[in-house]
């Protein structure tokens, strides 16, 4: 499994000034910022959904799913559009960074800048340090 891992690309980017990446694999596409509809009675982390050429995608911001201070978007934030579970969900983050590829993947400790480790595949090694890597379906279903 680690292998694999490290054979991976991954789009590297920022939440509350920590840094994260997920398998380029799960990422369909990357987009602006945009208004997002509410939509009510849905998970409290759900901030509701885009149009994204005529598709309804839900968008997930996981400062709430993180219990990260609440965010206020600029002109680098962005909606990282996944696919999860066979369908797609954007996900809210303040930056993208670059699309990297790790030297070395360790295991994920039992806690992770403050948040439950169950919800990582690894913590990558890179040049200018470690990121963590989103086990995205765990952090967008469960």
């Amino acid at each position: 499994m680690m292998n694999e891992l490290l054979t991976s690309l991954y789009v590297a980017y920022e939440l509350a000034g920590e840094k994260y990446a997920i398998k380029i694999n799960d990422v369909y596409e990357i987009i602006k910022m945009q208004s997002i509809t509410s939509i009510h009675n849905s998970k409290p982390f759900l901030e509701g959904v885009i149009n994204l050429r005529g598709k309804i995608i839900p968008v997930a911001n996981l400062h709430k799913r993180f219990g990260l201070a609440n965010y206020t978007p600029t002109k680098k934030t962005r909606i990282v559009v996944v696919k999860s579970r066979d369908e797609m969900i954007g996900i809210v983050v303040d930056k993208v960074n670059q699309v990297i590829r790790f030297s070395d993947i360790q295991p994920p400790p039992d806690m992770v800048a403050g948040i439950d480790g169950s919800y990582f595949e690894g913590i990558g090694i890179t040049d200018e340090g470690v990121v963590s890597i989103l086990k995205i379906d765990k952090v967008l279903h469960e």
